[in-house]
């Protein structure tokens, strides 16, 4: 019996001490708190100097303007955690986002190479999570980010999505109003492509059966018109891969200012990560 619970005693040590050795290596391997403080970090060294100039400036007119802090990261190696792990825990170590409200937001991105997948997590603070939901974060990631990412436009990506989270944070559309808008993406061609085989369809019974008349009444560009009248109406109503058709004057963010620092905000794991 005694032997037993000193076994026990003893596994249960060596599981604290591995656990201990693990938070302290990612503690250790995740970067510290910028100083001086910027919202740009590009570790990974994606960017040019002019597009982290203009996210730099975009990030920290925003802050000033709302409170809301948006901290965009780059990293070339996870160091074996999850990007939604890696994320959170640089959300909270350099405590993005006000105190008071935990308005805090990271954008980590870690990009693709020859010997591992790109990998890019949005992680909200505690006071975002209703506005900016678990879905929708996904959906930005999934409709506004890796298809950039898969074209090897990293900042076309980046930014796309921050239009969107300021988008959002701002309550210039709701979240209901971004899923309905992604969500037509692919439903309006595909209803496209089932009304021109119709068309189609009937336009050869017709030619074959009323060649004659339907020669007479000059009907015979009638598919053709409406084919090009529902290709029409149907780019208009698809989603194109950036999202700024809600903008309701906001103006153009990144006309200059400085970003002051972290405010404490706190994450509980609110986001969604995505990979290709």
């Amino acid at each position: 019996m005694k032997y037993r619970l000193a076994k026990t005693n003893r596994m249960k040590q060596l599981l604290f001490t591995f656990l201990g050795a693990m938070m302290f290596t990612l503690a250790v391997a995740l970067p510290k708190k910028p100083y001086p403080p910027k919202l740009v970090n590009d570790y990974a060294g994606v960017f040019t100097n002019e597009q982290i100039f203009t996210l730099e400036n975009k990030l920290a007119d925003f802050s000033n303007r709302t409170t809301t802090q948006i901290v965009v990261v780059t990293l070339d190696t996870l160091y074996g955690m999850p990007v939604s792990m890696a994320a959170q825990k640089i959300g909270e170590s350099w405590g993005v986002g006000g105190e008071e409200f935990d308005n805090g937001l990271v954008v980590l991105f870690k990009p693709k190479t020859s010997l591992s997948k790109g990998e890019v997590s949005i992680q909200t603070g505690y006071g975002l999570e209703a506005v900016i939901p678990d879905a929708i974060c996904n959906r930005i990631v999934q409709y506004e980010m890796i298809p950039k990412f898969q074209q090897n436009n990293i900042f076309g990506g980046i930014d796309a999505a921050l239009e969107v989270l300021m988008g959002l944070s701002l309550k210039e559309f709701s979240a209901k109003d971004y899923e309905n808008k992604t969500g037509s993406k692919g439903k309006t061609s595909g209803f496209i492509v089932v009304l021109v085989m119709i068309i189609l369809f009937f336009s050869g019974i017709f030619s074959k059966s009323n060649r004659a008349r339907r020669s007479s009444l000059g009907s015979s560009n009638l598919p053709l018109w409406l084919l090009l009248s529902m290709m029409g109406s149907g780019r208009g109503g698809s989603h194109s891969g950036s999202f700024g058709n809600f903008s309701s004057g906001r103006g153009s963010f990144g006309g200059g200012g400085s970003f002051g620092g972290f405010g404490g905000g706190s994450f509980g794991g609110g986001g969604a990560s995505g990979s290709w």
